[in-house]
């Protein structure tokens, strides 16, 4: 299905348009029909010849009734812009062009109606000039009577090329219906209509009622009067609701997907259009068919902060109007950014507003990351955005350039704390976490580089070369010389004393990284870590400590200590009580 909503100036014709159209009355009201003017939204639909159904969204064109107009079109993917031979171009006219060309429509028909009182040709000149100015462009004219009939079938024929030309819509995007209206049916209760740009909708589906954040779920759908088990955007739709009562709905609330959308009360935004540079710090934001009161404070010579009275389902990207309640004054806005940072630094308004003014039109997650420097994939695409790269660690996303930054940031952490607590035996990733500001802690321990380690859940930096007393020196040299032919045979204690080793020596040597010392009297080279590993490797995984304990040619005094030394570095990770194996991949 395709929908087409109709704009342009009060009784030029738009709903006798549709009408003559699909034999089917768009004016629902009494009112309407009485006073033979339309006041909100008519809704119709017919066959075109190609096939395709094609639905009809009706706005009213009279400028007290604007707020009505702009719910019809903010949801629909093109517009039939209506102009009467015998009036010409009127302001109402032109302001609903500039809605269009603010929500960045760009597909479009131009259809001169009462071509039976009038020659249309000068309406036809004017009216394309003034919206090839526009996002439209240079859209396709044609003349119609609704009276005679003439032009009819040659519109029919221009709206077959119009939606012909249309892009499709995914129908695998998550679902954001705005609500147009609202009723009930005896024996079914509350029933939704809405124009469903993309998305797909399906009976039993979960959905969040927004603003309310209430959960219902789908218990029937209709399309052009026909009973679905499945709708796909673009479409009219009819949504009977569990969950939800009459008063619980209103026009201006959405049905969304759960967890992909951002509901939002604080967004950054780019502004366009000759009245954005009128708008006061009070307005009114139009998206869909909701409209709520905003605060507006300006960033940049484009860009602002809005607050929103009432949070709204938003993705980035996303395209409204700002209007002056007050003042027939209108802009149109891009959403940049649906969790900004706070400006609570002096200049970061300024600052915001140099970093935005460099954004594209529709922003990439690539965009976002810089600003908000981590975010999970999951966050990034409720924002409205899919991620540019993978993530470092679980979930979590991060701007290459900060992270290669807090890769140094680290490395300057972790010496800073050493020289600050000598005896220290490194910095707890906790602590290197809060000092560097990261969410998570996985994020400290994926950043830790060569010649970093993480040992014990501590960053520790790399070891300063020995600066042994001579005689140390020498019994570490005669420990190296007497296990190299059987790595892992550590000396006892008596041993020790023979190659000139106390208990204090042992302790010292240790910490300057010359030997390792695996448990009081067990002391083995250094070199005696990557040897282990690269047998332990060769094991039939897992093993148990007796295999390791074979493999390795030592006692149990040694290989119990030895492997335990091994499962603190990230070398082997216990399977059970009684096996370990390899790890894949060692950190650190």
């Amino acid at each position: 299905m395709h929908v087409v909503a109709t704009a342009g100036h009060v009784d030029h014709g738009k709903s006798t348009l549709v009408r003559a159209l699909t034999g089917m009355e768009p004016d629902r009201w009494a009112e309407e029909r009485r006073r033979g003017l339309t006041i909100d939204l008519g809704f119709a639909w017919r066959t075109l010849p190609s096939g395709r159904p094609l639905a009809f969204v009706d706005v009213p064109g009279h400028e007290r009734f604007v707020t009505n107009m702009l719910a019809g079109v903010g949801p629909v993917p093109a517009v039939m812009m209506v102009v009467a031979a015998d009036e010409g171009w009127m302001p109402q006219s032109a302001e609903h062009l500039s809605v269009i060309d603010a929500l960045g429509l760009g597909h479009g028909l131009l259809v001169v109606t009462r071509c039976d009182r009038a020659d249309p040709l000068l309406a036809v000149e004017e009216a394309t000039s003034e919206i090839a100015k526009t996002c439209l462009g240079q859209v396709e004219a044609v003349t119609v009577s609704s009276t005679t009939g003439e032009g009819v079938d040659d519109l029919l024929e221009a709206l077959d090329r119009l939606v012909t030309a249309l892009p499709p819509a995914r129908a695998d995007e998550p679902v954001r219906l705005w609500i147009d209206r609202a009723f009930t049916i005896r024996g079914m209760g509350t029933v939704v209509t809405g124009t469903l740009p993309a998305g797909t909708v399906s009976v039993g589906d979960e959905l969040i009622l927004a603003p309310s954040g209430r959960r219902v779920r789908v218990r029937g759908l209709e399309s052009l009067k026909k009973r679905l088990s499945s709708v796909s955007g673009v479409a009219r739709v009819a949504v009977n609701l569990k969950g939800a009562e009459l008063t619980d709905v209103a026009r201006g609330m959405a049905l969304v997907s759960p967890d992909r959308w951002t509901a939002t009360s604080t967004v950054d935004v780019r502004l366009r259009g000759a009245g954005a540079d009128d708008l006061g710090r009070e307005s009114i934001l139009h998206i869909g068919s909701a409209a709520t009161a905003v605060r507006l404070r300006r960033l940049g010579a484009e860009t602002a902060r809005l607050t929103l009275t009432t949070p709204l389902p938003l993705h980035v990207g996303d395209r409204a109007i700002m209007r002056d309640p007050g003042s027939r004054r209108m802009a149109g806005l891009t959403v940049l950014d649906v969790r900004p940072p706070p400006l609570n630094r002096r200049g970061a308004a300024a600052a915001a507003a140099r970093e935005l003014a460099g954004w594209p039109e529709r922003p990439t997650g690539g965009a976002l990351l810089r600003r908000h420097g981590f975010l999970k994939r999951a966050e990034l695409a409720i924002m409205g955005c899919e991620p540019e790269d993978g993530p470092v660690v679980g979930d979590w996303l991060v701007d290459p350039v900060r992270w290669n930054s807090l890769a140094g940031e680290l490395s300057e952490t972790v010496n800073a704390y050493a020289d600050r607590n000598s005896l220290a035996p490194g910095l707890p990733v906790e602590s290197a976490r809060q000092l560097l500001n990261l969410p998570d802690r996985r994020l400290v321990e994926a950043l830790v580089r060569p010649p970093l380690r993480m040992e014990g859940g501590r960053v520790h930096r790399p070891a300063a070369a020995p600066t042994l007393p001579a005689s140390l020196a020498a019994a570490v040299r005669r420990l190296e010389k007497e296990l190299e032919a059987a790595p892992f045979k550590a000396p006892d204690a008596a041993h020790l004393a023979d190659l000139g080793f106390t208990s204090k020596s042992v302790i010292t040597a240790a910490r300057a990284g010359a030997l390792l010392r695996l448990a009081e009297g067990v002391v083995l080279p250094v070199e005696a870590e990557g040897k282990a590993v690269q047998i332990l490797s060769r094991l039939p995984q897992p093993f148990t400590a007796s295999e390791a304990r074979s493999a390795l040619g030592t006692s149990r005094r040694v290989a119990i200590p030895l492997l335990e030394y091994l499962d603190s570095r990230g070398h082997t990770v216990r399977v059970d009580t009684s096996t370990r194996q390899m790890r894949t991949r060692t950190p650190g």
